[in-house]
């Protein structure tokens, strides 16, 4: 029963952000704490896009508020839409800003402040998110640091108990 409240609330937002309008494609996940926003229909997820927690998209500019009583600046307002490509990652407590557009097969670094589009197959991360090495050359850094004995099917049969003995 918990399992089934957790697992709720880790999709709350995500079902929230469907029904108001956000395009979301087949597979997607977020964690919990995703906040999708006041204009979640700004936003446009590819298929088994995965966001992990505490990930915020801003998609538009609240900054103008402090320029908006000035005579000729009343009506100034800043918006953007928001693209996250096909099998792309976001990590943990990253902003994505206005007007960003996140390629395929991108991986966006835990913490990482988005401000320009990211071409595809390209991992980033930094404030602002800078270009750290295209997801190919991440996944042979990835393989390179797997334990030397990894045994998938075990992995898979019980990820908690494996991963304790050979770590």
């Amino acid at each position: 029963m918990l399992a089934k409240l957790i697992l709720k609330k880790l999709m709350g937002s995500l079902k929230y952000a469907r029904k108001h309008g956000m395009k979301c494609g087949e597979g997607c996940s977020a964690m919990g704490g995703v906040n999708f926003g006041v204009e979640p229909y700004l936003i446009t997820l590819g298929d088994r896009v995965r966001i992990s927690s505490n990930v915020h998209f801003i998609t538009h500019d609240g900054g103008t508020w402090a320029f908006r009583r000035e005579p000729g600046n009343e009506d100034i307002v800043r918006f953007g839409k928001i693209k996250v490509g096909n099998d792309s990652f976001i990590g943990a407590h990253s902003i994505i800003m206005p007007g960003v557009t996140i390629g395929k097969n991108c991986v966006v670094g835990a913490g990482s402040v988005v401000t320009k589009d990211i071409p595809d197959r390209t991992v980033v991360a930094g404030v602002p998110a800078r270009v750290i090495c295209s997801t190919d050359e991440y996944a042979e850094k990835c393989r390179a640091k797997m334990p030397e004995n990894f045994d998938p099917k075990k992995y898979r049969e019980n990820k908690r108990a494996y991963l304790t003995e050979i770590l």
